[in-house]
């Protein structure tokens, strides 16, 4: 049998878009002769459509989406994604269903049985889980069908009292199809491939693993969808951040033999493994993070834009590091025509920081301004004179000439249907050094999720071929330039001090006294600490984050804001 494996960037709630992908591809596989083809988990209406599932008139869609795609089923097998109704009263109304189409009908559903409720899952909230396992056949195979999480329960600390496969094993199955829908983080191309040789070596079974790609507002799919034979050797692997289509055959599956199943061979260079908190900084960026983080926040970029059908960014360009990684960024996502920046110097900006913004803007070829916000930040300053009663220079101060700046940009924004792109870092959103309603506007937070050292590789990367962010802004100390000689060590650690206490919190959800057990000082972990925990308040107003990470801030990580713990 020959199976096409089908991974498609779909647009959550866009029936007629999805429908029109899917089709294309069947198609495809027709003229390719191909037996079944393989898409990726809730593909018919994008993944995840969180509470628009809460709408029948939504689910509505989806049957009709079904109905419309089996119409081009006659002489292949088609194996979709795509919620389903639960006829019995008790427990949730909905599945989250695997369907397989044949000639105009459906001749064979698999629910989800392992529903994930962590990070940024939800599917308990919506789904009931599976209560029946049967494997499809289909033109002499028999199909092990599973969804995502249904194949991730064979790890050490298993989440779930059942495996489904456990369960599908024993109606003799001869292959597994997983389709998933499995988020970007900078660690999960090899957790994947560990986890499907553990499955092979479990079942021996060979197994397709059809993944999504696209972004979908903050969360970020890779794709990179795999096929492994019985003995373990992988046979496909489509590309990573593109739609892709590849074929195979069963018979190519079938090499090999089961006892030579192995480990696959990885470069162990992911964090979440570290075990020397020193080697932080040093996994963090690697080239082979750095490379992909790169092509991740590229594909986050152009489809939040393109899915929210804006086309042009602002943003504020500073002649730091941060705004000057954001605007290459974006000028290769969306093209320099489609990006105007604002430098706004105050009586505190350096000369070169106007010069190095303005350098960049001509390396890269888009369009800025400069609006300085002097004669702007002392009309504010003379209003609140009677009301400030001459109490001396402070932080109010300092963050009026960072909402001057904000409130620039949103005039801009709003004046000519641009998004606001927003450069805080993660190092910075985790310990509250930002100003809401100032350098914490913005539509999409592009650097949300990486810690300020990987910013300065992310830089050395955009700069791998040549000079496109000007070496003095990669060089120079970080600074808010907010006050005279203001350098952002006046109220932090050193940045890589900090993103590893900061990776032991928020990462790996150590307390204080495991972090201190690491060797560093207990009262530098007890502050830092205290200013994550108590910056929640501004975290909880702040855009979405493009997700890198196996804990961004955002949805994924959900704390009180008016709490008393570690704060």
């Amino acid at each position: 049998m020959k199976i096409a494996i089908t991974q498609q960037n779909y647009h959550i709630g866009n029936f007629e878009h999805n429908i029109e992908k899917i089709i294309s591809a069947i198609e495809r596989a027709k003229s390719d002769a191909v037996d079944l083809i393989v898409f990726s988990e809730l593909s018919v209406c994008g993944y995840p459509p969180r509470d628009f599932l809460e709408f029948d008139d939504f689910i509505s869609k989806c049957y009709e989406s079904i109905d419309i795609i089996a119409a081009h089923t006659n002489d292949i097998g088609v194996i979709i994604g795509s919620p389903q109704r639960n006829d019995v009263l008790e427990g949730k109304d909905l599945f989250n269903s695997a369907i397989f189409l044949y000639n105009s009908e459906v001749k064979g559903v698999a629910h989800k049985s392992l529903l994930p409720t962590y990070d940024v899952f939800d599917e308990y909230r919506y789904f009931e889980p599976s209560n029946e396992w049967k494997i499809v056949e289909f033109k002499g195979e028999r199909i092990a069908l599973t969804i995502c999480e249904d194949i991730w329960n064979l790890t050490d600390n298993p989440l779930y009292r059942i495996s489904p496969m456990d369960l599908l094993i024993k109606e003799k199955p001869t292959i597994l199809i997983n389709i998933t829908a499995s988020p970007f983080d900078y660690d999960h191309d090899d957790d994947r491939k560990e986890i499907i040789l553990e499955n092979i070596k479990r079942y021996h079974l060979p197994m397709i693993y059809c993944n999504t790609v696209g972004a979908q507002t903050e969360i970020i799919f890779d794709g990179g969808s795999l096929v492994f034979d019985k003995s373990g050797r992988l046979c496909k692997e489509l590309k990573y951040f593109k739609e892709d289509y590849d074929t195979i055959t069963t018979q190519e599956l079938e090499s090999g033999k089961l006892e030579e199943v192995k480990a696959y061979q990885f470069i162990d260079e992911r964090v979440a493994r570290l075990k020397d908190s020193n080697k932080v900084i040093e996994y963090l960026t690697t080239d082979k993070n750095i490379s992909q983080i790169h092509s991740a926040l590229l594909l986050g970029i152009r489809d939040y834009f393109k899915k929210m059908g804006f086309s042009k960014a602002t943003l504020g360009a500073s002649g730091g590091i941060d705004s000057a990684v954001v605007q290459a960024l974006a000028v290769e996502a969306l093209g320099k025509e489609n990006v105007h920046v604002l430098l706004m110097p105050s009586e505190y900006s350096s000369t070169h920081s106007v010069s190095d913004a303005e350098q960049l803007s001509k390396n890269l070829g888009n369009h800025y301004d400069i609006v300085p916000i002097k004669d702007i930040y002392d009309q504010f300053l003379s209003a609140l004179h009677p009301i400030f009663n001459n109490l001396p220079f402070g932080i109010a101060e300092e963050n009026i000439q960072s909402r001057v700046r904000g409130s620039l940009l949103m005039a801009l924004a709003n004046k000519f249907g641009y998004i606001l792109l927003n450069t805080s870092n993660k190092s910075e959103l985790a310990v509250g050094y930002g100003t809401l309603y100032g350098d914490m506007a913005g539509g999409l937070s592009i650097l949300g999720d990486l810690y300020k050292t990987q910013i300065f590789a992310l830089a050395k990367e955009i700069n791998k071929n040549k000079e496109i962010i000007p070496e003095n802004i990669i060089n120079k100390p970080p600074s808010a330039e907010l006050r005279p000689e203001q350098k952002d060590t006046d109220s932090l650690p050193e940045y890589e001090t900090l993103d590893r206490v900061l990776y032991e919190y928020v990462e790996r959800r150590k307390g204080p006294k495991d972090i201190n057990s690491l060797g560093y000082d207990t009262k530098l972990v007890i502050g830092i600490l205290k200013l994550v925990n108590t910056a929640e308040y501004k975290r909880n107003q702040f855009c979405p984050i493009l997700r890198i990470s196996r804990k961004a801030f955002g949805v994924g990580r959900r704390v009180p804001i008016v709490a008393q713990y570690l704060s």
